[in-house]
Parts: C-alpha cells; structure tokens; sequence
C-alpha cells in the first residue's frame, strides 16, 4: 500500500498568480482551503525576468509554509510582449508578401494622426523595407486563386535572407489570405519542411480580418516577439518543474482570459495587454463581490497608470490596439493591432514618472519613467530625477522606513534633493514642486477618466473608483474629488491587485473571421460551416488543458456598420443555425446599439457585416477570499504605528497625520481623516474632509467629502 501521507503532498493546496510590471513583479498566493491571500513583490529583474519570477515565487511560498509542489495553478501575467515592440528588442524579421504590396507597412491607411502637424512622424516599420520581399501569388477579393504560389519561389527568398542577411523569423501576409488562405498555407507548409527550426507567423493563422495593412502589422509584431517571448515562457516553466512544480503554465490574455503556455507561444502577440488587463479583471471581481456594477479600475504602478470603466462582471473588450505610439496619448500614431484587449486608457503617470518643465517653464509628469533601474531618487539605487515616489515621499505620504515593508529605505534627502532642483527651475519650494507634482498626476489620471467616460456618456458620479496598485491608493480620493466620485475603494494588498486579477480568470479564447457583405445578401451556409470549425477548434483548444465541453460557454457576434462607414460597431448574433430569418433580429439589436451610441440612423441605408467573432470560455475559477466577522465601533487605535507630518492643501499644510497598520485593522473599523493607512505593497492616504471604513472582506472603503 502507498504512503497516503506521500499521496498527499501532492494534492493542491494553493494557486499562485505573477504579474510581471515595468519596476515590480507582483505575487498573490492564494490558499484553496482557507481564502487567506499571501502576497510578495520584488523588483523586475531586466536582465533575466524568468530567474526573480523563480526567486519571488520561493519567497511567496516559504512564506506561506508551502512548496511548489502543491500548486494547484499558477497564472502568469507580463508586459514582456509590449516592451519588445517599444524597445525594438525582438527577432530581426522579413516579410513574405504578395508581389505590389512590399510598401503596405509604410503606406498604412495614408492618414496623418495631426492633419496640422507636418512633420508628425509614424512609428517605423518592424520590418525595414530591405527585409521585405514579395512572392508571385494572387487570390481575389471574392477568394479565388487567380495565380497558385510557388513554394520553391519563397524557399529561395527565406534562403538568401537567412545566409545573407541573418534573418531569425519570418512572417507571411498575403493579399485576400482572410478569404481564402490556400497560398499562405502552401507556404506555411513548404518553408517548416525546409526550415524546421524557423520562427514563422502566417497572417490567416494570427489575424484571418480584411483590413490588409492591420493584419500585416499584427503578423509581423507576433513574428517580432515569438523567439523572445517562447524563450522566456520555456524558462518559467523548466525553473517551475525543477522546483517540484506539477502544474501547468497558464497565461493572461489581453482579452482578460487565460490559455496554456504552449499556445501562448505560438501566438504571443495576444499577450500585448496581459498585465493590465489582469488589473481590469480584478476590478470586475471586487465589484461582483461588493455587489457594486459601475466602477472606474485605478491601477497606478511604477511605470503607469491605467483605468478601465467596468460596469458589470467583466471589462469591456476593444478588437483594435495600437503599441509603440510615437505620441503616446495619441491615435493612430502608433503600430495598429487586431486583437481582443481590454479596453483601456493608459496614463504616463507611474511612481517612477519624472517630472520636468517644458519650453513654457509649466510643470509636467511623464511619461518617461525612471522604472526600476535607477529608479527613483529616493531608492538610493543612482536616479536623480525628480519622480512622483520622490514628491510622495516629501509630503509625507510614503513612509522611508516602511516601503515594501521596509525591504527599501528611502533617501528622503536625496528626494529633497531632486525636488529642490526643479524648484530651482520654478522659483517654488520643495514642498511647493512636490504638491505640484501629486496635483499635476492627480489630474492627469482624473482628466482621462473623464473623458474616457464622456466618450461612453457616462457620469463619473454614478460610479466607484476602486483603486490599486502600488502608487493607487495614495491618489485616488484626489482623482475621486476631482470627478466627483464620493467613494473609493481599495483592496487589502492593493499593491499586487492585478496579480490577484489572474487567479480569476477563465481558461478562453476569442476568435476572428472576415467574410465581409452586405447583411440581407449573407452567404448563410458559409457563415455556419466557419462557425463550426471554429467551435471545433476550440473545443478542442480547451480540452487539451482540461476542460470539457459542457462546461464551456460561448457567445457570438458581428462587426457591422452602414454601407459608407469607416468604422464597425459589435452585434451580438442569436445562437443556432442562422438564416435569412436572423436578419430582422441583427437589424434590430443593430439600431439599438447605433441608436445609443450615436443617437440617430438613417433606416434607407443598408447594414454590411465586416467580421463574425466567437467567444469561448471554460469556467471561472472559485476564489473564495476570506471573510471577516464586521464589529462595529472598533478601535482604529489598536492599529496606530505612530504619526508623521504630512501635507494636506486645504489645511494650513502639514499636519501631524496618524499612521495605521492595515493588517491591524478589522472589520467595522472606521477612520476618520486625515490618516494614512500603510501595508507592505502600498500606501492609501485619508484626505482631512473624508472617512474610511473597513468592511467585511478587509477592503478600505473612503468616502469622500
């Protein structure tokens, strides 16, 4: 008989998440028997991010008296695909293409981001034009193979490039691939027998969508990332299984879903949001837990901020993102990619974001970023810019002895220093430069959430802020006050929310085809016979990673638009076998989202349908958090640490401001302000006109007067 107590180190005892940032790798352990959530963070690791996920993960799980080996899951989440594409530190790609359409990557839609601009300029291509060749092919609009490719052609090109031009990937993006992949197939077939060990992206694989320059860009950017990102993911999982671990490697999706390792290799280009969409989800879950359907997701790290208008269980979802902007807050000025991403808004205002002056001598923030190396004045690691950790720091908001839970000292003097030296600049005092700089963030966060909600005429005072990350809980009953939000809320481990955001994630997939039309002319059996083998496929996606097909969900949809129109709006499509009788139906459910949107449509003008989406999802993993009996009118004073002098505009300045442990803090205690509240990942602040309150999942909730 076996050793029932061997049996049993191996049965799952827990689930860990890790969310990779541009400063900080985030660890969230959660215990499957308890709720009780182990949470660690250390800082990112440039040279070999897969060695400090290793290292934090055997801190993480020694401090919670576990061991690899009964991990039940572990997700991971990482910016690692972003930042190939902005730093230009991907694969050196070519570009297979169809002869006339070399230019397409430079060409784009031939529209300028800033008509008043003449010298705005575009993102350069990933692939210089020397690296593109074209391959004598051709297929129709309608899909018809008017000329057959010829293997040995493109064989010969892919030799040369790789011989003479040390070419490690290639990607291919033929014209009308969407409608009938045949050619690039061919291809696709030819250069893996004659290459095995190629590094190959095929356009009607990554994105089968009409728009040709789109497709182009989003083939060649997963071509440009896939060595990198499938070396990286390759080391997570050798350092997982050679410390034990039996699980398998599961990834975030810029969607807000998560697949296995192996496939997010093959396509890691649906990678590109994964860090903050796994923000956006645990913002989705707090609010599904508080019972709280309209919020505005504040996830403010080292690097960034970003915040997502959430009203529901699940954040809404965008098919279209751009990465690399020249101008970063601006569209169109950036590499446009087709793929399902949490709709977001992203702000350069991160602790780590430098504050300078412009020509005009106006103080400004971001959005370059001292990040985690040299970091920012205050770490004491070689930064001298002045950051907005720096200005915290000054106004007493961050405690110098108890940042990561005192894993850092910070140099207060050196902060001073930095700060003075913009002072300088301005003719203010430190103090004065350090308000600026927290107002400055404040309202560049609060600005774009207003608009972000205006574009969805929305009012932010129906609305909750919920608040996390490392820097998040420090501004946002600033941000709260400036939209007129009265309530904020932020989570217990607020530093580390988005890796939290992970372990709720359904194993899920979404997928795109083109077959472009006009709605009342739809070919109805071509229709169905795609859906089919998508659903098959992906059926058979989620069974190999475990997950039956009665227990996946899917949902249906269609871009449509009126004939004339640029731009597509999503319609939901009914389930079953569709027909001529489903038209009415889309027309219908068509005009209404038109309708709210836009407030007119002009009934003579015909619908056309672009692209037909399915989405499949296998279920939501339990993440029971625990529970905390509420006892009203406790004490906040069992949690005092102390006090320090911290600066307040509608006071008289600085004030003696009471510090509290929040690990201290039980449920139904309630804090009147101003107080600071301090955990190891981060730092809330109570303005002087507000009150907090701890209800009974430990979250602080702020009212704001």
């Amino acid at each position: 008989m076996r050793d029932s107590r061997a049996l049993d180190q191996h049965v799952p005892t827990h689930s860990l998440s890790i969310d990779i940032g541009g400063t900080f790798t985030d660890f969230s352990l959660l215990d499957l028997r308890s709720g009780e959530v182990t949470v660690h963070k250390v800082l990112t690791d440039a040279e070999d991010a897969a060695r400090a996920v290793i290292v934090g993960a055997s801190e993480v799980l020694a401090a919670a008296g576990a061991g690899f080996e009964r991990l039940g899951s572990v997700v991971h989440s990482t910016t690692l695909a972003t930042n190939a594409i902005m730093e230009r530190k991907g694969a050196k790609v070519a570009l297979l293409t169809t002869k006339g359409f070399r230019d397409i990557l430079e060409m784009g839609r031939e529209q300028m981001y800033d008509i008043f601009d003449l010298k705005a300029q575009m993102p350069a291509p990933l692939v210089p034009r020397y690296l593109r060749r074209e391959v004598s092919e051709r297929t129709s609009r309608d899909g018809e193979v008017l000329q057959s490719c010829d293997p040995g052609e493109a064989v010969a090109i892919v030799d040369e490039l790789i011989s003479e031009e040390d070419v490690e990937a290639v990607a291919v993006a033929l014209l009308h691939s969407y409608k009938n992949p045949a050619n690039e197939h061919a291809l696709k077939v030819a250069l893996r027998d004659r290459f095995p060990r190629l590094t190959l992206s095929v356009s009607s694989d990554v994105a089968p969508v009409i728009n040709e320059y789109e497709r182009t860009s989003t083939t060649v950017a997963d071509c440009f990332v896939k060595p990198l990102v499938s070396t990286y993911l390759g080391n997570v999982e050798a350092g997982l299984e050679g410390n034990g671990c039996h699980s398998r490697l599961l990834v975030m999706l810029s969607d807000g879903g998560v697949m296995d390792s192996e496939w997010a290799k093959e396509f890691p280009i649906r990678l590109l949001e994964s860090g903050p969409a796994a923000g956006a989800l645990a913002a989705g879950f707090y609010g599904e837990l508080l019972g709280r359907r309209d919020l505005i997701s504040l996830d403010m790290g080292g690097t960034t901020a970003k915040t997502c208008i959430i009203e529901g269980a699940y954040p809404p979802v965008s098919n279209l993102f751009e990465v690399a902007r020249v101008q970063r807050f601006t569209k169109g000025s950036g590499l446009p990619i087709i793929i399902p991403v949490v709709d977001l808004i992203e702000i350069g205002s991160g602790g780590g974001s430098i504050a300078w002056t412009d020509n005009l001598g106006l103080l400004k923030v971001g959005p370059l970023s001292a990040g985690a190396s040299p970091g920012p004045s205050c770490y004491g690691l070689g930064g001298t810019d002045p950051t907005v950790t720096d200005a915290d720091l000054i106004l007493g908001y961050l405690g110098p002895n108890y940042f990561l839970g005192g894993s850092i000292a910070l140099d207060v003097e050196a902060a001073r220093k930095a700060v003075a030296g913009l002072g300088s600049d301005l003719g203010l005092s430190e103090t004065e430069v350090a308000w600026g700089i927290y107002r400055v963030v404040t309202e560049n966060m609060a600005a774009a959430a207003r608009i972000h909600l205006i574009e969805r005429h929305r009012d932010p005072r129906n609305f909750a802020i919920i608040a996390f990350g490392g820097a998040g809980p420090l501004h946002a009953a600033e941000v709260a006050r400036s939209l007129g939000v009265k309530r904020v809320i932020t989570p217990l481990a607020a530093g580390v929310t988005s890796a939290l955001g992970c372990l709720t994630a359904a194993l899920s997939f979404q997928e795109v085809h083109s077959l472009p039309g006009l709605l009342r002319e739809s070919d109805w059996g071509t229709v169905n016979g795609m859906y089919e083998v998508v659903v098959a496929r992906n059926l058979e996606r989620l069974s190999r990673v475990g997950i039956s097909p009665d227990e996946v969900r899917m949902a249906r949809s269609a871009d449509m638009r009126l004939v004339g129109q640029i731009h597509e709006i999503e319609v939901p499509v009914p389930s079953g076998e569709l027909g001529p009788a489903t038209i009415e139906r889309m027309e219908s459910d068509f005009e209404s989202i038109y309708r709210e949107l836009y407030g007119w449509k002009d009934l003579n003008i015909p619908i056309e349908v672009q692209n037909w989406r399915l989405a499949i999802r296998g279920p939501a993993p339990s993440v029971n958090l625990r529970r905390q009996a509420v006892v009203e009118g406790a004490d906040p004073a069992d949690a005092k640490k102390g006090s320090r002098p911290a600066y307040f505009d509608d006071t008289t300045g600085y004030v003696d401001c009471p510090v509290y442990d929040r690990y201290r803090l039980s449920a139904g205690t309630r804090i009147p302000g101003p107080a600071i509240v301090e955990e190891r990942e981060s730092t809330a602040v109570i303005g002087p006109r507000d009150a907090g309150y701890i209800d009974e999942w430990l979250n602080l909730i702020i009212d704001v007067g």
